[in-house]
């Protein structure tokens, strides 16, 4: 079965009259119960429960305690390539767009690895735009083999994958995979994906569950905020992080919230979405999913960022840049775009000093490759 059977039943809900009658005495409960129900995690998400969040937070700040401690795991996003075959409306990459177009060599690859290793981190996420012809898998594994000498955990944010290929990365070394649906709203999702192999929105949605098949021990799904109403969105990538957990005991599930951020291109969000909206999404999360891991993204301001660490928050990225060679290549002004605007932009020593005096065991390392 794919979760796409589980999306179906709950598709033409009404969601916005569903939210508007959800009570008060609905969230009381909802927050009281041990173990939510799908309607539960609607009520958590509702209107009404906005007057609840110091409730909510005390609640989501117990569980995140109880299963994962002190602790937040910090990595960094290596940008391989720019180059893109889609035509995805929200994104700096877009085939479309007019900009520089940059891909690494492998010594360009070892170059950013030493450097960023150099700052103790040893989880690295390796991201590239959607091109099978500039980013083919072969060459991802070559970068994965480079990769591999200097970090113990390296997750890929990249093109969806067929079950045989995710075998084929995981078994050169790739254990993460972070992978967006962007939109669970298949009208939606059509018109922001105008055009690439992007645009397959049942390819996209089942790409998790094919990964979690393949020996990749960690997978991070997410939407992405302003693309359409935040609480169906939530609701929907609630379920199918309830929905992979429940399958994959021994996978490890998180999720990501990013907010679209200001990048090359005149998309208008159609979506706002509030620092008090994120705060009630991350407790709702960790109430719904107590195991659920959680990312909290540099999109975001250090302001929220911190103050989101005792609600629910597992992990964060320190130092990170979204050019192509970000770490260690300089451009001429406009030569190397990034794909989105970055609020946080401290380095891995500034992220680690702040976790510490807030109480947090920064963690550079949790995995080790036998």
């Amino acid at each position: 079965m794919s979760y796409y059977n589980i999306y179906l039943k709950y598709k033409d809900f009404d969601f916005e009259k569903i939210f508007h009658n959800i009570s008060p005495q609905e969230v009381e409960t909802a927050i009281e119960t041990e173990r939510q129900s799908e309607s539960q995690f609607l009520a958590l998400l509702s209107p009404a429960a906005e007057n609840y969040l110091e409730d909510m937070a005390q609640k989501a700040h117990g569980l995140t305690l109880r299963h994962f401690g002190r602790t937040i795991q910090l990595y960094t996003p290596m940008y391989l390539s720019n180059y893109c075959e889609n035509q995805c409306a929200y994104c700096g990459f877009n085939s479309r767009n007019d900009v520089a177009r940059k891909k690494l060599s492998l010594e360009e690859v070892e170059k950013e690895a030493i450097f960023i290793s150099s700052t103790g981190l040893r989880h690295i996420l390796i991201l590239t735009g959607e091109s099978l012809e500039k980013s083919p898998l072969e060459y991802i594994k070559d970068c994965v083999r480079v990769l591999k000498k200097y970090f113990s955990s390296i997750s890929i944010e990249i093109y969806a994958l067929t079950e045989s290929e995710y075998a084929q990365i995981a078994a050169e070394g790739v254990d993460g995979l972070t992978l967006y649906q962007e939109t669970y709203d298949e009208v939606i999702y059509d018109m922001v994906h105008k055009r690439g192999p992007k645009k397959d929105y049942l390819f996209r949605l089942d790409a998790p569950e094919r990964a979690a098949k393949n020996s990749i021990r960690n997978v991070n799904i997410g939407v992405l905020l302003g693309l359409n109403d935040w609480r169906r969105e939530i609701f929907f990538m609630g379920l199918h992080a309830k929905y992979l957990q429940d399958k994959f005991y021994d996978v490890e599930i998180g999720a990501s919230i990013p907010r679209i951020k200001p990048h090359l291109g005149d998309f208008k969000i159609s979506s706002d979405i509030s620092d008090k909206n994120i705060t009630q999404i991350v407790t709702a999360l960790r109430i719904f999913l107590p195991r659920l891991g959680i990312t909290i993204s540099t999109r975001e301001s250090p302001e929220l960022r911190e103050n989101l660490l005792p609600l629910g928050i597992t992990r964060m990225s320190a130092g990170s840049s979204t050019k192509v060679g970000g770490h260690t290549i300089e451009f001429h002004e406009g030569l190397n775009p990034s794909q989105f605007e970055i609020s946080d932009t401290r380095n891995v020593e500034e992220i680690k000093a702040m976790l510490a005096a807030k109480g947090y065991q920064p963690v550079l390392k949790d995995w080790m490759q036998l």
